[in-house]
């Protein structure tokens, strides 16, 4: 396999419970069945939901990781977990870079998280800017001090003070990465008429395969159902305008369903009326970020996948190659790309950033696409040629891609600088 351009340096490092529970520092956490969960509380503080003006009293405890070194100055890092909240409960993630030295910087909030609205409205936290520091925008942290190597994460279980049952923290994990790319923010998906950011200057170099898994994913679409997320334009407008901003959590429907997963149908027999596809809605709602005003939120999309018994992460990767190990091994990704109009041929639409799940390829290597941004649920299926697309990929989120499957079904073997 070629050397890593170290212009697409990438790392992926996950911390899974309880097994992983030593590595790090924990204050009031203990193992439970399915992960961390709070043991003897490490204090009690007030918190003020500032979407509701609500404020509570709460026990907490937490988990810090180790400094994870990654090898390289990196500019930007994007959390992800799995994990449960019950009503009166929710998780507090954040993360901070150090340098070589592992002198660190402040912590930055990177998700108020919880598995439905009761308790707190979930979102990302505005306003984190650091001069000369860092910042933390939605779901990702970046290094404005270009010397840091190494990152840590705090996970924060939050209760209702006198409440018995607590947070799970199933795993949590972050990938870092060298570049930061175009915005590429998926949320302002499918929205016509807004400017995409592709650039074509990080594809796969010609002839590099660079996998082994190819000739089991050329010529291979896996049997992902098509959803449309342009179905319910007209119906549910909550949770960030209706179906033409739904293409993330329409995404995740779809390759939930592929793996006999996702919600009952009495979870969601509150959508009323129950339009299209409810089962989109329950998503929408479920991952919607009441910051951030949008349902693309990446980790609360990979985090809700979690919670219906598969195993999710955000990762990048660096080329359409390693997505072929995917596509080989059965597993299909969901990946978020920027582009205008007539850049991505068969995609002529303009995007600042849009979700699709990658379904295979054909056996000359082009991408075979479920596009949620389809007028029904039969055009859905898209085929694009693989240069343009990779570019648009690459080029405006830096390869951002949602690994969703069930844990009986093995990852391919990682390359050697491990992305996943």
């Amino acid at each position: 396999m070629p050397a890593v351009d170290p212009r697409r340096d990438i790392a992926y490092r996950r911390f899974r419970f309880p097994a992983d529970l030593d590595l790090g520092t924990a204050d009031g956490v203990i193992a439970g069945p399915d992960g961390l969960v709070i043991g003897v509380p490490a204090g009690r503080a007030e918190h003020t939901d500032p979407h509701s003006g609500d404020t509570a009293a709460y026990e907490f405890a937490t988990w810090t990781s180790p400094v994870v070194t990654v090898g390289f100055p990196f500019g930007e890092v994007v959390p992800s977990w799995t994990g449960d909240t019950p009503p009166g409960c929710w998780l507090r993630v954040q993360l901070r870079g150090c340098d070589e030295r592992q002198i660190p910087t402040d912590w930055y909030d990177l998700g108020h998280w919880a598995a439905d609205d009761t308790t707190i409205h979930r979102s990302s936290v505005p306003g984190q800017v650091r001069q000369d520091e860092a910042w933390a925008k939605v779901d990702t942290f970046g290094l404005l001090r270009s010397a840091a190597t190494g990152w840590q994460v705090r996970v924060t279980l939050y209760r209702r003070a006198g409440l018995a049952a607590s947070p799970v923290v199933g795993t949590v994990g972050a990938v870092a990465s060298v570049e930061a790319p175009g915005d590429g923010r998926q949320a302002d998906a499918d929205a016509p008429d807004r400017p995409g950011r592709a650039r074509a200057d990080r594809v796969t170099p010609s002839g590099d395969t660079g996998v082994d898994g190819v000739a089991g994913a050329r010529g291979r679409v896996l049997d992902v159902p098509r959803f449309s997320q342009r179905l319910h334009a007209g119906g549910e407008t909550r949770w960030g305008g209706g179906g033409d901003s739904w293409c993330s959590p329409t995404c995740v429907s779809m390759v939930l369903d592929f793996w006999g997963a996702g919600p009952a149908p009495d979870q969601y027999a509150w959508v009323n009326p129950p339009g299209h596809r409810p089962v989109v809605v329950h998503a929408a709602r479920h991952c919607y970020d009441h910051a951030y005003a949008g349902a693309g939120n990446w980790p609360f999309n990979t985090a809700y996948a979690g919670r219906h018994g598969v195993d999710a992460f955000v990762t990048r990767l660096r080329h359409l190659a390693e997505a072929e190990r995917f596509v080989a091994a059965g597993i299909p990704l969901i990946v978020s790309a920027a582009f205008r109009r007539g850049e991505v041929p068969g995609l002529d639409y303009d995007t600042r950033g849009h979700l699709m799940v990658l379904v295979g390829f054909t056996a000359d290597g082009d991408p075979v696409l479920n596009d949620p941004y389809a007028l029904d649920d039969e055009a859905v299926r898209r085929t694009v040629p693989r240069g343009p697309f990779e570019a648009a990929w690459q080029g405006s989120s830096g390869g951002i891609t949602y690994v969703v499957r069930p844990e009986s079904v093995p990852l391919p073997a990682p390359p050697a600088q491990a992305n996943w």
